[in-house]
């Protein structure tokens, strides 16, 4: 008999089934502690007004979060990478600034301010990119900066005053609503994709010999995310139809999330984050990884400019303020690692939807703001607490 046929001595086994247990249960702490906070949330304020559930209100809701969950989709990438970017708040300022200016001002069209929006916002990134990867200042420092350089020069280039009335081809991107057919044939699109990014995870594994589930556990998956889109594109589809803004954040977040886990760049990003020598002795270019991430983040950033530029019909000098910390926010909510080398794109938007159902839910009771500051920063300090215990289990 050979040595690969003998049976593991039952200490050896008793050792794998432990890892094992340990092993899921850091995963489930990771991916569901917040999603059971979000349900308890939404069941609590369903409980203490009754309109918090209702069409109408999930639409607004929905849109409310469409702006942070844009920036926190940049930032999921910036944190993974080990860095942080306090400048993304004023950069939606500045930008949103910028094309109102261009399109209210000087009567520009549409397409030509997002072109030019987005392209600064992507300058703006390359610049801070390679002020943090090529000249070692901390990125801390870097986007401090530009956090006060940005506000100033929106403040300098408005006059201080509010930029209004804007096009209404251009308030289409923050105030437009997808047509119910349309919006049917979405959530069927992501039936499909989220179908297809189960199955193909699963073939992965099981090609490269990992251990999987069954079918079975995934064809559940896959019915249980078909059951939730469909149930979300018919509540919305009662009010006005799904949001634009909120339609552009799943694309933006369909698109990221493919690029973080199954594109070459996404994995040198988390292998930067989780051991950046490690990253360097095995080849990863890291600086210009560092410069490409703060590139897309920013040009999310400029995106999300327009958005709440379009959806206020106007630019104002305190747009987009402490949005970097909402951003931030809703990524440790939803289990990105302020250490670096783990988060996701699906975790962001979780983390921004409940950061936007507090401040929704505790508007509709009228609560003084600053039980919105104190509510949501302890459960920020709980979800950062989270991530510690679950990386304290992962060294049992």
């Amino acid at each position: 008999m050979n040595e690969t046929s003998q049976p593991q001595p039952q200490s050896l086994i008793r050792i794998k089934d432990e890892k094992q247990k340990v092993r899921w249960l850091t995963m489930d702490i990771r991916a569901y502690t917040m999603i059971g906070a979000l349900i308890a949330i939404w069941f609590l304020f369903s409980l203490l007004n009754s309109t918090f559930l209702t069409p109408r209100n999930l639409s607004n809701l929905f849109l409310q979060m469409s702006v942070t969950s844009v920036l926190s989709i940049g930032m999921v990438l910036i944190i993974v990478a080990g860095q942080i970017d306090l400048s993304v708040g004023s950069l939606v300022g500045l930008t949103g600034g910028v094309a109102a200016i261009l399109n209210v001002w000087l009567g520009w069209d549409t397409v030509p301010v997002i072109i030019i929006t987005l392209a600064l916002g992507a300058l703006i990134g390359l610049f801070q990119g390679w002020l943090v990867a090529y000249k070692a200042i901390p990125a801390f420092i870097v986007t401090l900066g530009g956090m006060l350089i940005f506000r100033g020069i929106l403040l300098a280039i408005t006059g201080s005053k509010t930029v209004a009335p804007l096009s209404p081809e251009f308030r289409k991107i923050g105030q437009a609503y997808v047509s119910e057919p349309i919006g049917m044939i979405l959530g069927l699109i992501s039936i499909i994709i989220t179908a297809f990014f189960i199955l193909r995870k699963r073939g992965q594994r099981l090609k490269y010999g990992f251990e999987v589930s069954g079918i079975s556990i995934s064809i559940a998956k896959i019915a249980l995310y078909a059951g939730l889109i469909l149930c979300l594109v018919t509540v919305l589809n009662q009010y006005q139809g799904i949001p634009l803004p909120f339609t552009i954040v799943i694309i933006l977040a369909i698109m990221f999330a493919f690029i973080s886990k199954n594109t070459v760049f996404g994995r040198h990003t988390y292998a930067i984050g989780g051991n950046q020598e490690a990253a360097r002795l095995s080849g990863i270019n890291i600086k210009k990884r560092l410069v490409l991430v703060f590139v897309l983040c920013n040009t999310l950033a400029a995106i999300a400019g327009l958005i709440l530029t379009a959806r206020l019909n106007a630019a104002t000098v305190t747009a987009g303020n402490m949005f970097e910390l909402d951003a931030i926010a809703a990524c440790v909510i939803g289990g990105t690692s302020l250490m670096g080398g783990a988060g996701t794109i699906a975790g962001a938007l979780i983390g921004a939807l409940v950061m936007a159902s507090l401040d929704n839910g505790m508007s509709l009771m009228n609560l003084d703001s600053y039980w919105q500051y104190i509510v949501k920063g302890s459960i920020l300090v709980f979800a950062v607490w989270i991530d510690i215990y679950s990386r304290q289990r992962k060294k049992v």
